[in-house]
């Protein structure tokens, strides 16, 4: 890497993204220093400018940013550190500095869409007439999507097969809201899975 730090006073501009989710988190500085502690670490370590000091990011809170991947942007004066946080990374306990608090995507937006279809109980909704008919009957409707994916996958069509990954995605967020769980719970289980 050649980065630039003359360019601007000593300092160069820092943009941290969740490895995972690519949510934008934080924006800090970087001296040379920094730069290097943080190659050689594997953690952010920024350059404070109001602690005129060397500041590795979750030293007194424990939530430190596990650093993936460097990039550096084509003029050589701003990175871009794709990092894993390791607890909220605003000084707030927010999961980013910006207050977007739901970064994951259309699946999370589709998540918020069947919830709120469900709670305003929406009049000729196939969403929530079918919670409403219950656990039973959502479990089975996710079971006959998972034999059609299962069909599909059999097959080179790879449109009608896409077209029932949804449709098995789609009722399985269903069936999660009947149990009272988000995609979070399962992201959760396989987070520690990973581990």
């Amino acid at each position: 890497m050649n980065i630039n730090f003359k360019k601007s006073g000593g300092l160069v501009p820092v943009i941290i993204q969740n490895t995972n989710t690519l949510q934008v988190l934080m924006l800090g500085y970087m001296n040379e220093e920094a730069f290097e502690k943080t190659r050689a670490e594997g953690r952010v370590t920024f350059f404070s400018r109001s602690k005129d000091r060397l500041w590795t990011k979750g030293e007194t809170s424990g939530n430190y940013l596990a650093v993936s991947e460097i990039l550096e942007d084509c003029d050589n004066d701003t990175l871009l550190i794709k990092a894993i946080p390791q607890g909220p990374t605003c000084h707030t306990g927010a999961t980013t500095c910006f207050a977007e608090e739901t970064p994951k995507g259309f699946i999370y937006e589709l998540e918020k869409v069947i919830e709120q279809r469900i709670a305003c109980k929406t009049e000729g909704s196939y969403t929530s007439s079918l919670f409403n008919r219950g656990v039973n009957k959502v479990a089975q409707k996710v079971g006959e999507e998972a034999v059609e994916l299962v069909i599909e996958a059999m097959d080179n069509n790879l449109d009608l097969f896409k077209n029932e990954a949804a449709d098995l995605l789609y009722h399985f967020l269903i069936l999660l809201k009947t149990k009272k769980l988000k995609l979070e719970d399962i992201e959760g289980v396989l987070k520690e899975r990973h581990k």
